[in-house]
């Protein structure tokens, strides 16, 4: 089989588009890959073994929190623990590793949601990122139920409702296509009938406008580019093996389904590849 090099470069997690299916574009430093047109047909996917962070452009020997070398790791906000645990903000302790980016990032309006990728799932977001955030996660369904002033009261927020709701995706499940659609709407109803009197005190700490209600919110629905779901999961791993190679079977979330295995993009941010794809007969 022969195959013609279609781009190189470092990679970062896939661009989407809200179409149905969602349109997929695979970056590589400044040549962006449009995917759409290789799924059924081969690719090959070649680790050089160079990574370099994507702040600093450091060469690195690993990649951390996908995509940054140690040093920035370390310094930067969007690698701080509260990123992952927003109701940890320390901003107003004033020990904010970078108070201008957090102001930015995090003193902004989030989203509060229900989704569903491998079931129901509650989860927050930056505005800016509806509904790109559940196309990165696989999600079938999403829907807003809070508009919210900053990442930490979002934050609050879903720790009341994950009391009743899972706040992660079986990522397994969700790539076996093995999810049926539900009613978020009354999920919604019957999840928020029981935590109101907590929304209501927090609503009381922060204030009405700072987290509001969405009652009349869409349900954000998607599908993918996938023709074949995968009847067992197996993993690619790019450290373990450099050259990944098979059918493109499909896209979904961050996943390259192929038919030798599934390779999560993201996870393997600012790892320099070059990518192949099976030449026209």
């Amino acid at each position: 089989m022969s195959f013609e090099l279609l781009g190189s470069g470092h990679l970062a997690k896939m661009k989407t588009d809200h179409a149905q299916p969602v349109n997929y574009s695979l970056p590589l430093s400044d040549t962006h890959i449009d995917l759409m047109p290789l799924i059924g047909k081969s690719i090959k996917l070649v680790y050089g073994g160079d990574i370099h962070c994507h702040h600093c452009g450091r060469k690195t020997n690993k990649s951390f929190n996908q995509g940054y070398c140690y040093p920035c790791f370390r310094a930067l906000a969007q690698c701080d623990s509260c990123i992952m645990s927003p109701e940890k903000c320390h901003y107003d302790a004033g020990t904010c590793r970078q108070p201008e980016w957090g102001e930015e990032f995090c003193m902004t309006d989030h989203i509060v949601y229900l989704a569903n990728s491998s079931g129901i799932k509650v989860g927050i977001t930056r505005l800016s990122q509806v509904p790109t955030r559940w196309m990165d996660q696989g999600a079938i369904q999403a829907l807003p139920i809070f508009r919210v002033a900053t990442r930490q009261q979002s934050g609050f927020v879903e720790d009341i409702l994950r009391q009743q709701v899972a706040d992660k995706t079986n990522w397994r499940k969700m790539l076996k296509g093995e999810v049926e659609y539900l009613d978020l709407e009354s999920l919604r109803d019957e999840i928020l009938d029981n935590a109101w009197n907590d929304i209501v005190a927090l609503q009381k700490r922060f204030g009405l406008s700072a987290i509001q209600a969405i009652d009349d919110g869409d349900v954000y629905e998607f599908d993918y580019p996938v023709d074949e779901y995968p009847v067992k999961v197996t993993t690619h791993n790019l450290d373990k093996t450099p050259t990944v190679e098979g059918v493109l079977k499909g896209i979904k979330g961050q996943y390259l389904i192929l038919d030798s295995g599934v390779i999560n993009i993201r996870k393997f941010g600012a790892y320099h590849i070059e990518f192949y794809a099976q030449t026209e007969v």
